[in-house]
């Protein structure tokens, strides 16, 4: 089929070459009075703090090649609703993402298959893809990311700390306690905020969900979605929640309103020695809006009291997959495998994702120079074991989520071992309900 399907695209590109003298751009495809259209691109992106790199990779592609390219971002927390609004359009994207395989199935009739797609071939990698029932690649990892607790390493020094003292939960509880108790004196607090606003709480109701379904799904040798989870490790949820909320200079009663910018603020301008976040926020801090120092920087494991976790490493993995909508227009499907080319395969392309996302899974991919990401991969050759990504197979995630952050503000406005409960049921419950709801 595949020799098949490549005789009869060459037939096409012959006759396309016989029947036009003119030279074409490589998206250019002929119309009914000899005229031509030109294909676009329009990517709808994931990551908020990529789109100001993406505007100005599209205007310079566009630039060299006149081709159009759309990028438009959605905001944080929003953007399965984003995509299922904007795939209702007349003028869908082009380029979308599914974090996970539930997502892809429910995408399935919109996904390209990109098995021989030219850009899938600068992987370095297929385990880097995302496959079918019948095998047949219909997303793309354009980023493999990692995360855990970021480290002011000066202002842990001015605390009398080094990051070395931190090696679980009992002795980074130690430290940050004892910072919050003298926030005042030092100038700086622990933790920057744990805000619950839609645009911060994804860290908490995703990301550090990943640590009780981790551990959970590793006792229990859990490698799909189960219909149930139990909550074992919800305690050692609660250990981390706390630490965070009540060594923070944020009021827990004010959580539901603290966003993602005020936290980042928090850290990047000297005023929290602890941030849980990712590789995806290494260029944001360097840059010209804190002008932080590297040297100053560093990640270390989410420690929430699981025995043996001084041997953890960083939570490492990707719900970043690239996938092209398979109703496009002809022209527009071949403008944007085309970019999708580019991008993997340019030096300004491939710079670009490493710049913003750190590793790669491309082939010529430049040096990383993201400091987090080059942690996780120390821990890593030191023998610590990594923390994968549990929370990619989260029933109906955005409503699973949304129970937890409920929970969680509760709690956090009053810290009872009965509000406490309610988290644990929008964990366990939750899951059971979102299960059944998405078959």
């Amino acid at each position: 089929m595949k020799k098949l399907i490549a005789l009869l695209l060459a037939l096409v590109l012959v006759v396309g070459l016989v029947a036009c003298g003119e030279k074409k751009t490589e998206t250019d495809k002929p119309v009914e009075g000899g005229e031509t259209a030109k294909g676009s691109v329009y990517y709808l992106n994931f990551k908020p703090e990529a789109d100001a790199a993406w505007q100005e990779f599209a205007k310079a592609y566009t630039e060299k090649t006149g081709v159009e390219v759309k990028i438009v971002t959605a905001a944080s927390g929003t953007y399965d609703s984003t995509l299922t609004n904007d795939m209702a359009k007349d003028s869908a994207p082009t380029l979308f993402q599914c974090g996970n395989a539930i997502a892809l199935e429910n995408w399935s009739e919109y996904t390209l298959d990109l098995t021989d797609a030219e850009f899938v071939k600068a992987l370095t990698s297929s385990d880097f893809t995302m496959t079918d029932a019948d095998g047949k690649v219909k997303a793309v990892a354009y980023c493999t990311e990692t995360y855990g607790i970021i480290v002011n390493t000066k202002l842990l020094g001015d605390a009398g700390y080094t990051v070395d003292q931190i090696t679980n939960f009992e002795s980074l509880k130690t430290i940050a306690e004892d910072i919050h108790a003298r926030a005042d004196e030092l100038g700086f607090d622990a933790f920057a905020s744990a805000g619950l606003d839609s645009s911060s709480s994804w860290r908490f109701s995703g990301h550090l969900t990943n640590m009780p379904l981790f551990y959970e799904f590793r006792d229990n040798n859990v490698t799909g979605q189960p219909a149930t989870v139990t909550g074992a490790y919800m305690n050692n949820y609660r250990n981390i929640w706390d630490l965070y909320i009540n060594n923070s200079a944020v009021n827990p009663v004010e959580l539901t309103t603290a966003t993602g910018d005020m936290s980042q603020a928090e850290f990047g301008t000297g005023k929290a020695v602890f941030w849980q976040q990712g590789t995806w926020e290494y260029g944001n801090l360097i840059g010209e809006k804190y002008n932080m120092d590297p040297a100053n920087l560093q990640m270390i494991p989410i420690y929430c009291g699981v025995e043996g976790e001084e041997n953890s490493g960083l939570c490492t993995g990707s719900e970043n997959y690239w996938c092209v909508n398979a109703k496009a227009s002809e022209a527009d499907i071949k403008a944007t495998l085309d970019f999708l080319n580019y991008v993997v395969t340019s030096e300004e392309g491939l710079q670009l994702l490493v710049d913003q996302f750190g590793a790669v899974p491309f082939k010529n991919a430049p040096e990383v120079t993201n400091i987090f990401a080059n942690d996780g991969v120390e821990l890593v050759n030191a023998g610590k074991y990594p923390v994968t990504w549990a929370f990619t197979v989260t029933p109906n995630v955005d409503s699973w989520r949304a129970g937890i952050v409920s929970a969680l503000a509760a709690y956090s406005a009053d810290q009872t071992d009965d509000n406490w409960q309610k988290v644990v049921d929008a964990y366990v419950t939750g899951w059971a309900i979102e299960y059944n709801a998405q078959g």
